[in-house]
């Protein structure tokens, strides 16, 4: 603790460790203090406040700064307000106490996973609001719930709510399959046939046939991975004693599909590798998403070339990947709003739900600074043709 309030810590970071010390971790995320805390930061900016109640519990948190033309869409900053669950005893310091250690580096769950993002929006506003800027469009912050568990009460609600519609985003900056094999049940000692386990067996060994070469194209065409479908086998259900045989057995695994793939193709394909392992055996998707929006990175593209301009002007590099992760980004794009995840982290090892999450104060704060380029920059964008 005794990190906490060191002499000299610059504001945003301070503000950024009181974030990581709200408990919003899956499954009992405390939302009401997520809120609050959302709610003095609107205060402190003068910005506008609204808070969505999209399902008892769950609040969508609205900030805005008002642009000078409203006929122009707005810019949304997204982020989500929980995070996953830790196990504590595999982190060196307590995942939310916002540990600073001697080098810098803050622990905490949400530290990459995206509570840094969400604190960086603010302080980009709160330093352009402090020099004394005013933008053409309108500046909304989002802060949604229940990302982590799919945004099926949070995002996938929010944009089919008239609050949402009431935005006029623009522009915007920001899965899983059960196979069930039934068989012949009996006493552990008998060599039955036509088991469950046999052929649920069948499929693992399709599916991760399949992984094996993804992960060799992947290294062989040293692509990105958001490039290739990545599949993970995740949970094994079944069974009842150690001495029966189960009539019911599945499997669960996470697939995360390239955009580029035909996806009636592929639910074929995972079709007909249950029907190759016998009968019984039948799969349905936990989340399915059969729509892909892509958003343009080509540089004719206005809200495109505003983004990648700033990084041209402060002379850094910018790589463009497809997220192979499963984020609220997709709700936004099936609204119709192009939307660009963005994580300013270079220099950082990679450690979304992993045990010691933790982000160098510097990197932070640098993040703030590019955030700070790049609202200028999207927020001036001039009017477009749909919008003259």
């Amino acid at each position: 603790m005794a990190s906490k309030g060191r002499e000299g810590e610059h504001p945003s970071v301070t503000l950024f460790r009181q974030y990581l010390r709200i408990r919003t971790v899956q499954p009992e995320p405390d939302y009401g203090a997520a809120v609050a805390f959302l709610e003095e930061r609107a205060r402190q900016l003068g910005l506008g406040c609204q808070k969505v109640e999209v399902v008892p519990g769950h609040v969508v948190t609205v900030l805005t700064w008002p642009g000078t033309n409203p006929t122009l869409s707005s810019i949304l900053l997204n982020s989500h307000t929980d995070v996953v669950p830790v196990f504590k005893e595999h982190w060196s310091h307590d995942p939310f106490e916002g540990f600073k250690d001697a080098d810098g580096y803050i622990y905490g769950r949400g530290a990459q996973d995206m509570k840094c993002v969400s604190i960086q929006y603010l302080e980009a506003v709160r330093r352009l609001k402090v020099e004394g800027h005013h933008f053409p469009r309108t500046i909304h912050m989002t802060f949604v719930p229940d990302e982590e568990v799919g945004g099926h009460q949070g995002m996938e609600l929010f944009v089919k709510r008239p609050e949402f519609q009431a935005l006029r985003a623009g522009f915007a900056l920001d899965e899983g399959l059960r196979v069930t094999s039934t068989g012949k049940p009996g006493h552990g000692s008998r060599f039955i046939e036509d088991t469950a386990a046999e052929k649920l067996h069948k499929v693992i060994n399709s599916i991760l046939a399949f992984r094996e070469k993804e992960k060799q194209r992947l290294q062989s065409n040293q692509l990105k991975p958001g490039a290739v479908t990545s599949v993970n086998l995740t949970m094994l259900e079944g069974g009842v004693a150690y001495n029966v045989v189960p009539a019911t057995m599945s499997a669960c695994f996470d697939f995360r599909v390239a955009p580029d793939v035909d996806l009636k193709a592929f639910e074929e394909q995972l079709q007909s590798w249950c029907q190759a392992a016998g009968e019984g055996v039948t799969f349905e998707f936990v989340q399915k998403w059969m729509e892909t929006q892509v958003t343009s990175t080509d540089d004719s593209d206005p809200w495109w070339a505003a983004f990648s301009g700033v990084f041209k002007d402060m002379k850094l590099a910018l790589e463009l990947e497809i997220c192979p992760a499963s984020t609220d980004a997709r709700y936004i794009r099936a609204a119709g709003v192009p939307a660009l995840g963005f994580s300013p982290m270079n220099h950082t090892p990679v450690l979304l739900h992993d045990h010691d999450e933790r982000l160098h104060e510097a990197v932070f704060l640098r993040g703030v600074d590019i955030y700070t380029q790049l609202l200028s920059a999207l927020a001036s964008v001039p009017a477009l043709p749909s919008e003259s």
